[in-house]
């Protein structure tokens, strides 16, 4: 990986881990569905330029079933679970959730996909769970209801990513900057008929607004060309380490601007969420740096 791949890996993942920021900051104003509505109108808008600046068409027509369910599955869906969660639970909690997603995709593989689970990846799903259960802290405040629906969202948030990468496995062959634009179109669409049962619940200010802004052309537009960049040039395998590093951002973020306190509780459950994400998805950094001295070669 040359220096110029190590910045965009870590500009990704400071991106990456500031969507939660955003999210946290403009989610109690504009409620899950405009805030979800505006995040994937202004990104599908800054990805039409970039097609148009690279001049690629976009042949939705002909993909129009794959992409409305992608759209749902991995864009729609997980994004307003999200921002429901957002309402309550801290940038490095959304984070930290988010991760778990390679967890999910793994277990749903074996029912749908029969796709065997190895010790490893058994061992990597109970270190999840425990680190989930740390992250929220296992006391009365878990069961109350003023944090469970947050969390439990934040969780079905990665469950819905961890569909949509299987769905992904028998989906039409598509390039990867077509499928996210295609879908982020379709999610658009999706999201319409929530607008009128889940109204804003203020009128936003001028930093909130400049959050759903930077949710959708910085957080979307400008990070799928960054990942899709980095997947050109170092593979999709050293990509997937920007998995590990964003629950790190989300922490950084919410301690610098909003204060957010970093407890044990949120260090050792993101600990123990990204262990259990390495064993399940079978990364690991001396592999990475193996495969990234043979490349060099």
């Amino acid at each position: 990986m040359t220096l110029s791949s190590f910045l965009r890996l870590i500009c990704l993942a400071a991106i990456w881990g500031g969507s939660f920021l955003f999210m946290r900051i403009a989610a109690p104003t504009f409620g899950p569905a405009y805030l979800i509505e505006f995040r994937v109108s202004f990104a599908a808008l800054a990805l039409l330029v970039i097609a148009l600046y690279l001049k690629r068409t976009l042949h939705f027509r002909a993909h129009t079933r794959h992409f409305f369910i992608l759209g749902f599955l991995n864009t729609a869906l997980p994004f307003v679970l999200f921002a429901y969660a957002a309402q309550t639970l801290t940038v490095s909690m959304l984070a930290i959730l988010n991760a778990t997603a390679a967890i999910w995709g793994a277990l749903i593989a074996f029912f749908w996909h029969r796709t065997p689970l190895s010790v490893k990846s058994l061992i990597g799903m109970v270190l999840g769970v425990c680190g989930v259960i740390i992250l929220v802290g296992w006391d009365q405040t878990f069961v109350s209801e003023a944090l469970i629906w947050p969390v439990l969202a934040g969780v079905l948030a990665a469950v819905s990513y961890g569909v949509a990468s299987n769905y992904a496995k028998n989906a039409p062959q598509i390039a990867a900057f077509d499928n996210a634009h295609g879908s982020m179109w379709a999610a658009v669409v999706w999201l319409v008929p929530l607008l009128p049962f889940i109204p804003m619940r203020a009128v936003p200010d001028s930093t909130e607004i400049s959050a759903v802004i930077a949710l959708g052309v910085i957080c979307t537009g400008i990070a799928y060309l960054l990942y899709f960049r980095l997947i050109s040039d170092v593979g999709a395998a050293s990509a997937l380490s920007v998995t590990f590093l964003i629950p790190l951002f989300g922490i950084v973020w919410g301690y610098l601007v909003l204060d957010e306190q970093v407890g044990i509780n949120t260090l050792g459950g993101m600990i123990l969420v990204l262990g259990g994400t390495m064993l399940v998805t079978g990364f690991s950094p001396a592999t990475w740096q193996a495969e990234r001295a043979a490349r060099a070669r």
